[in-house]
């Protein structure tokens, strides 16, 4: 077993992966409460809701359903390209996972300047704008995660990990297989928990969350997977 593939590199993406989740958490309630009651990752949801929006003629409703559809759509695309897929020899946290995640991080920037310069009375088209951006920002999330090739792994779309709890637990399966998975769902609750509490309380300081928490993820990252490799010193090949 290499220094990268060790126990404790594990542990620390588990940690980085719960913390996406609850990113991903906050978007989605400050997007619903804030950015015209549609969802920046759950898209199940947001085809439900452009579903519902064409019989009763909700263009509101549509044009946002749509936008955060089609802008997630993109971001998966971006991040797929960014990221990569898995490939034999990948440690616990290739560098293009970085490099994907920085991108993320841009992404928000972009939406926080947004969000802050538009203030709380900001027009349906600077809120569609925001909306877009953050769904971008997931949709490179969502398919980044998916270059560490874990099995179920995701930090958006938790219908499927939620399932595969209850599975395990029906059919006695160890508790530290299914405790990784309640991690990240438990992430998630507490995202969407202090997005919200942000939004309602001190809109001004919602994206400082977002922000917080990429940025908190990446120093990680840098310092855990990449800091020794780029100081070790060249191999010599003989």
């Amino acid at each position: 077993m290499t220094d990268d593939q060790s126990p404790g590199d594990r542990r620390t993406r588990q940690v980085l992966v719960v913390a996406l989740a609850g990113l991903s958490g906050a978007t989605d309630a400050i997007s619903l409460l804030a950015l015209g009651g549609v969802f920046t990752s759950v898209m199940t949801g947001n085809l439900v809701l452009l579903g519902t929006a064409l019989p009763t003629l909700d263009g509101a409703q549509a044009l946002s359903s749509g936008t955060a559809l089609l802008a997630f759509c993109a971001g998966v695309a971006l991040g797929t390209v960014l990221a990569g897929t898995p490939q034999p020899g990948d440690g616990v946290w290739p560098p293009r996972v970085t490099a994907a995640l920085a991108v993320e991080a841009a992404l928000f920037a972009g939406y926080a300047i947004g969000w802050w310069a538009t203030g709380p009375d900001r027009g349906a088209m600077a809120a569609l704008l925001l909306l877009g951006t953050t769904a971008v920002a997931l949709g490179v999330q969502t398919s980044t995660v998916q270059r560490f090739g874990v099995p179920g792994l995701s930090t958006t779309f938790l219908t499927g990990t939620l399932a595969g709890v209850v599975v395990r637990l029906c059919t006695r399966q160890p508790l530290r297989d299914v405790l990784p998975s309640v991690q990240v769902v438990v992430g998630l609750v507490v995202g969407a928990a202090a997005g919200a509490a942000a939004v309602t309380a001190l809109p001004d300081a919602a994206p400082a969350v977002q922000l917080a928490v990429i940025a908190l993820v990446l120093v990680v990252a840098l310092l855990r997977f990449h800091r020794g490799r780029a100081a070790a010193p060249p191999e010599v090949h003989r």
